[in-house]
């Protein structure tokens, strides 16, 4: 409950700031975040509504269950509005990613000219300079190329995005290391190209000599190897069903510091931060002594080592599939105790019925309980500022006319997927 009401509180953050005059035609970026907020809008007045206990038609009133299962569909249905209007605007976003991404790149390469033209002020126009110049116009050359073939998927972030539409945080950690390492190597065959004789060559080959580079290439080696254990990691978990994952709507920076629910994640957020350290303290080096790689000290080797390995061992933690500990008749306050029979409702409790990510309404009606071979969807029921039903821990479900009596089996199923073990229920006559 509490995860569903932080995404109500989310999404009516998005709601308040729709509320300035957009473009609502649909067909620009613009306007279909404009359709998103106003399908925002429209679902958190509804579901405020049905907790108010207003817009019940009043055939229904009389029957408590048929009135759940009619402001459900209804919540239901909006829902599927909000998640076609979310695509729609996670379409819009990779397309501004992609036409964006050649203005920041040669951006970028046009503030290292104006940089490189005021440090040679008085000191004067070196061979140095030129090539720092011609390896950035080549890497954002070869950027940009990339961005072009991924256009449709958000140019330069779809090799950072993981198959569940998140930024990846070792992929994005290993891509910072990459990126300075292959401009520096570049920088360094320009410069090859431009000494003058054979003692400056030399001067340049030993700065590439294996003992002084060999923290850097311990470091860029240990983030693509988490990078590459990560992801098998995360594959074979799911192939298993040990770990849940719901796609998200589109990329967003957060992904690189919070798990898949938004949350603060201390093994993303320690890993990012540490190697943005040693990233900017590498580009330090670099800048002093020019004519050699960055010497990072062992120390420091042995820092991002042991953040390396703490993040995989969150990645290894997160997640689980959902269990079922006990179910049990629902009884309202006033009713009588009895077993369960059909037409009951059954209180599901355990763990694990709302994966991370899988807040969102439309993500929660896709919720089902399996109660012997009859699936029976998790109806929504809301109060407000989110859901009662369902929710991490308890589950709530009508026992419907199809179950025979006698033993069943209950099984949840939640968004992601993925299926609990079967827990036996007695269904009386």
């Amino acid at each position: 409950m509490d995860a569903a009401a932080g995404a109500g509180a989310e999404t009516s953050t998005g709601a308040e700031t729709g509320a300035r005059h957009e473009c609502g035609c649909g067909d620009c970026p613009d306007g279909a975040r404009t359709g998103h907020r106003q399908a925002v809008a429209a679902f958190l007045a509804l579901r405020e509504d049905f907790a108010a206990g207003h817009g019940v038609p009043a055939a229904l009133a009389h029957s408590a269950g048929a009135a759940r299962q009619w402001i459900s569909d209804e919540l239901a249905q909006s829902a599927r509005t909000v998640a076609e209007r979310a695509a729609a605007e996670g379409r819009a976003r990779r397309e501004r990613l992609w036409r964006g991404t050649p203005l920041v790149l040669w951006g970028a390469v046009a503030a290292l000219l104006i940089g490189q033209a005021l440090s040679a002020i008085g000191a004067g126009w070196t061979d140095a300079r030129t090539a720092a110049l011609a390896a950035a116009v080549v890497v954002a050359a070869l950027l940009t190329a990339l961005a072009w073939r991924h256009r449709a998927h958000g140019g330069l972030l779809a090799p950072l995005t993981g198959a569940d539409s998140r930024l990846s945080t070792s992929r994005t950690v290993a891509a910072a290391w990459l990126l300075p390492v292959v401009w520096a190597v570049l920088m360094f065959a320009a410069r090859l190209a431009l000494a003058p004789d054979a003692d400056g060559r030399r001067r340049l080959l030993a700065g590439l000599d294996l003992s002084r580079g060999a923290g850097l290439l311990t470091v860029v080696a240990l983030a693509c190897a988490a990078a590459a254990v990560a992801a098998r990691l995360v594959s074979v978990r799911l192939a298993a069903g040990r770990q849940q994952k719901v796609p998200a709507e589109y990329p967003r920076a957060g992904d690189l510091l919070t798990d898949d629910a938004g949350r603060g994640s201390f093994a993303d957020a320690q890993y990012v931060l540490l190697n943005a350290v040693a990233v900017v303290f590498a580009a330090a080096r670099l800048a002093t002594e020019p004519d050699r790689l960055p010497d990072l000290p062992w120390g420091l080797v042995a820092l991002a080592a042991v953040s390396a390995a703490t993040y995989l061992a969150g990645k290894y933690a997160e997640g689980a599939r959902p269990v079922v500990l006990s179910v049990v008749r629902a009884r309202e306050i006033g009713g009588l105790d009895g077993p369960v029979r059909t037409g009951d409702d059954i209180e599901i409790r355990g763990s694990g019925f709302v994966p991370p990510g899988a807040q969102p309404p439309h993500r929660l009606a896709r919720t089902v309980v399996r109660i012997g071979g009859v699936d029976v969807h998790v109806p929504l029921v809301p109060v407000p500022g989110g859901f009662a039903n369902p929710a991490d821990d308890v589950l709530v479900v009508p026992v419907p006319a199809d179950v025979e009596p006698g033993r069943a089996e209950v099984r949840v199923i939640t968004a992601a997927g993925v299926e609990s073990a079967a827990y036996p229920l007695f269904i009386q006559e």
